[in-house]
């Protein structure tokens, strides 16, 4: 089987590869996002692989059935970049990796909290410039502090734990309560609850159209304390960017972490060192300081692109022997 990878990587070239040593598979990739301008890349190829921000929607859904594509195979556990009715009426097997390191992302959402409270990456700066003053680099105590945790999945669970080892007290919102996190001592509250009582707020929902898209908004912005701080590792599109900016210019959220953002497919995964970026939202966020940006790296860890290799080859296998893909991996 050929398979054609976009938003391909260096390092998912290393991990593809050492894993297709047990599969066989003819490997294609390509460094372009997958789009209407890619579909000329694929010739021959019996799949795809897929990542966040290759655009899956009708029209190239389309494209690839008209080049023989059956399955696309996600690398990735969110499929928003799908339309799903398209890819039911052209016949697509689509399978994902529900879940590759829940672990990577809870950790590196800690990570931004810890540096955003105390300031180590300004500190880290400030010391290899021989300057060892500590203005303004007050922190404060995690222990003790209400985390709010939205999304209490796999990676939310895992988030809560962690927080719960700080000693925070810590309250859960989703619509699927987990039995497990409360008794370990996780209050699940109303959404409106947890926005209002929490000094930390991390995002770990999945970006569902018109349930979740911009759930964090104008309005649910003024339901939180003054001086909140906002962490997101799941989805751009979970936060309205503007109402956010808004929302640090009058100081009613003190400190923003973001691994993803709205717009990201134009910018992230690319160096742009030379470049003059466009997107005046992504600028102005990032000349705030208290606020701090990384580019999707949640999931970079070795464990996680190992878990992702694995899955996705073995997802692709089952359809290349016509058996049926386990429901868990299965998207449509």
């Amino acid at each position: 089987m050929d398979i054609a990878f976009f938003s391909s990587q260096a390092y998912d070239r290393e991990f593809f590869d050492r894993e297709n040593k047990n599969h066989e598979f003819r490997l294609h990739y390509h460094d372009t996002h997958l789009g209407p301008h890619s579909l000329g890349l694929i010739e021959g190829a019996q799949a795809v692989c897929a990542f966040v921000n290759d655009k899956l929607n009708e029209e190239v859904l389309q494209g690839l059935a008209a080049k023989g594509v059956k399955t696309i195979a996600l690398r990735c556990a969110g499929f928003n970049q799908v339309d799903l009715e398209a890819a039911k009426k052209l016949g697509f097997k689509i399978c994902r990796v529900p879940e590759y390191s829940p672990y990577a992302v809870a950790e590196h959402a800690v990570a931004m909290i810890l540096t955003l409270n105390r300031k180590t990456h300004k500190a880290y700066a400030r010391v290899r410039d021989q300057n060892f003053s500590l203005s303004g680099l007050l922190g404060f105590d995690l222990h003790g502090k209400t985390v709010g945790v939205i999304g209490t999945g796999k990676i939310g669970a895992v988030f809560a734990t962690i927080m719960l080892g700080f000693g925070c007290r810590v309250i859960s919102y989703d619509p699927n309560e987990n039995p497990e996190l409360a008794r370990r001592g996780v209050q699940p509250v109303p959404l409106d609850e947890l926005l209002a009582q929490s000094e930390i707020i991390s995002l770990h929902c999945p970006l569902i159209p018109k349930v979740t898209s911009h759930l964090i908004n104008a309005q649910s912005i003024q339901k939180m304390k003054k001086g909140v701080m906002l962490i997101n590792t799941s989805r751009g599109g979970l936060i309205d960017t503007a109402a956010a900016i808004h929302s640090l210019k009058n100081k009613h959220i003190g400190y923003l972490g973001m691994d993803v953002y709205e717009q990201e497919d134009r910018i992230f995964f690319k160096d742009l060192t030379s470049s003059i970026i466009e997107d005046d939202l992504i600028q102005r966020l990032v000349s705030f300081p208290n606020v701090l940006v990384t580019a999707h790296q949640g999931f970079f860890t070795a464990e996680a692109l190992t878990q992702i290799a694995k899955v996705t080859l073995r997802n692709l296998d089952l359809c290349k022997q016509g058996k049926e893909i386990p429901q868990e991996f299965r998207v449509v």
